[in-house]
């Protein structure tokens, strides 16, 4: 064979090796036993950051904007009492409890009929053990129907279309029953799949009775203490020094020197001694329908969880330096598997595969002009063009730092 021969094979046996590379073929050995394909896909992982949007403020009112009484205050001795009970729902479609809690639950209720069965022959499939909670309105009389919540206690899969057995509800020791419950449960929900594929809407474990409870004994209330004052005790987070006076100072207006604020949580109205008792309810709404400017409260919400950020009109903020940079790092693992030819004698390897990348914002100090009304806060926050998570970390930091006058409530 001739020089020139051996180059033009070596040529194109080279073009062959870099078109295999290329487009990798199956090998084919002699005994007509193809190799495996070794792997080649890569791994990646990015993380984008979408347009800020800018929403249209909706026309609204600007300036002070009064409130009634009722919305800022609850009258003590008027609450509202939850009542509670354990109940079992039957007519499951094999969506029920399958422990031995239920068919437990199952014999004690079959033996108030007076059927007596071994636990063994008891099948529990289309009965569940439920929580049962009902609230009673302050001053509910008997008789009367409220609505119902029921909540699986063991592994139910659906309460769909299961009917609740007459449950007895009573309050947090369980002595003294307040309340019946029963009847159909109402999930919105529902499950429909086979083997390889399910859809589920809604939760199918927890559902409500509408109007299918019923008061069975009043809960004693008293409007009026027996020294014949009236209690306003202020709402969540709504108490404040201000407020109590200025409720304090409405009702005097009405009815001269009946209103003293006790502290910032509670407001002491006197009832006048000739009133009737059959009048004490006209004077108590009397009351409640008075309208009372709100304080404004410096208080700032913060949800990390879903990056909701709440602020209240009397936020400030005094004038400073801030600035933030992301540091992003983005790790993406996908090993692949390294298969050896028939007969090779060759061993199965694990090659591991990494995308890494680092990604840093390089930001310069901004500074952040003082703020005295809610719209220059939002203006001087919003001119730092971070997103809202970053934007809670922004806020806890000017807390921090003296910056921020408001009180932080995280979530």
């Amino acid at each position: 064979m001739t020089h020139k021969t051996l180059s033009a094979l070596a040529l194109l046996l080279a073009g062959a090796v870099n078109a295999a590379a290329q487009n990798p073929t199956p090998v084919i050995y002699p005994s007509g036993i193809e190799a495996p394909a070794q792997p080649t896909g890569t791994s990646d992982s990015t993380v984008t950051r979408t347009e800020r949007i800018v929403p249209t403020p909706g026309r609204g009112s600007e300036g002070l904007i009064s409130v009634r009484v009722r919305d800022l205050v609850a009258v003590r001795g008027q609450e509202q009492n939850v009542i509670q009970g354990i109940g079992l729902v039957t007519g499951l479609a094999g969506s029920g409890d399958t422990g031995e809690g239920a068919r437990q639950a199952i014999q004690n209720l079959l033996l108030t009929q007076n059927i007596t069965l071994d636990l063994g022959a008891i099948a529990s499939k289309n009965v569940a053990v439920v929580w049962v909670e009902a609230t009673l309105p302050p001053g509910i009389k008997p008789g009367r129907r409220i609505d119902v919540r029921v909540s699986s206690l063991y592994d139910s899969k659906s309460l769909v279309g299961g009917t609740l057995v007459r449950t007895e509800l009573t309050e947090m020791g369980g002595r003294i029953v307040f309340g019946t419950a029963s009847g159909s449960v109402t999930t919105g929900a529902f499950s429909a799949g086979g083997d390889g594929a399910e859809a589920v809407r809604n939760h199918l474990t927890v559902g409500t009775i509408p109007l299918g409870g019923k008061v069975e004994r009043e809960v004693p209330g008293q409007l009026v203490s027996e020294h014949g004052y009236l209690y306003l005790d202020m709402q969540a987070l709504k108490g404040s020094f201000g407020n109590a006076v200025r409720i304090a100072d409405s009702v005097n207006a009405m009815y001269a020197g009946a209103a003293v604020a006790q502290d910032a949580m509670t407001v002491r109205v006197q009832v006048p001694s000739d009133l009737p008792e059959s009048s004490h309810v006209s004077y108590l709404a009397s009351i409640l329908e008075r309208e009372v400017y709100p304080e404004n409260f410096a208080r700032v919400v913060l949800n990390e969880r879903t990056g909701v950020i709440v602020m209240g009109e009397g936020v400030r903020i005094t004038r400073g330096a801030i600035t933030k940079g992301n540091l992003t790092v983005t790790i993406a693992e996908s090993p692949e598997v390294s298969q050896p030819g028939p007969l090779s004698a060759g061993e199965t390897v694990e090659l591991p595969r990494t995308s890494l990348l680092v990604e840093e914002e390089d930001r310069a100090l901004t500074i952040v002009n003082g703020a005295a009304t809610l719209q220059e806060v939002v203006e001087v926050l919003n001119v730092l063009g971070v997103t809202p998570r970053d934007m809670i970390q922004v806020l806890q930091s000017m807390a921090q730092s003296g910056m921020l006058h408001a009180e932080i409530v995280v979530m």
